[in-house]
């Protein structure tokens, strides 16, 4: 039987910690990339805003709010994900930790970009390289792991 509590426990610190080290390097690679941090954190909120999104380089409470709240709940959504599918079994090593945080960054991006609507991809894709994209999608490795690896000798 699943433990719902436990799992979306284990989801909200190791997606909180991919949010948080992802959005590091979103707003790190925006601002050398595109001259603005934020733009690729607006881009996200194209699903509900459009294009207009996508072009939007300043902070505004409409793409700037919207598009950390959607990054915060699509890496809490894929780490919860990953706490599910890996079920009673925890987390005993570090390489153990970085491959399910791996596994889970690769899905996601497969996911994200192949099998949903363009609406509903990141939309940091519209404002950054590939090269910075790969950067984003290894910090939510990262965050996924070190939330493994901390929640690992709980009772």
């Amino acid at each position: 039987m699943i433990d719902w509590k436990r799992k979306a426990g284990e989801g909200l610190l190791s997606g909180t910690l991919a949010g948080l080290f992802s959005a590091a390097v979103l707003l790190a690679a925006g601002k050398r990339e595109n001259g603005s941090a934020v733009a690729p954190v607006n881009a996200e909120s194209h699903w509900l805003w459009g294009d207009e999104a996508l072009r939007e380089d300043r902070p505004t409470l409409r793409h700037t709010l919207t598009g950390i709240l959607t990054h915060r709940g699509s890496t809490v959504f894929w780490a919860t994900l990953y706490a599910l599918v890996r079920g009673r079994k925890a987390v005993k090593t570090v390489p153990e930790a970085l491959i399910g945080g791996i596994a889970t960054s690769v899905a996601a991006a497969a996911i994200d970009y192949t099998l949903v609507p363009k609406r509903l991809t990141p939309g940091f894709e519209h404002r950054l390289s590939k090269g910075a994209m790969v950067g984003v999608f290894a910090a939510i490795a990262g965050g996924v792991a070190l939330g493994a690896l901390l929640l690992r000798d709980r009772d």
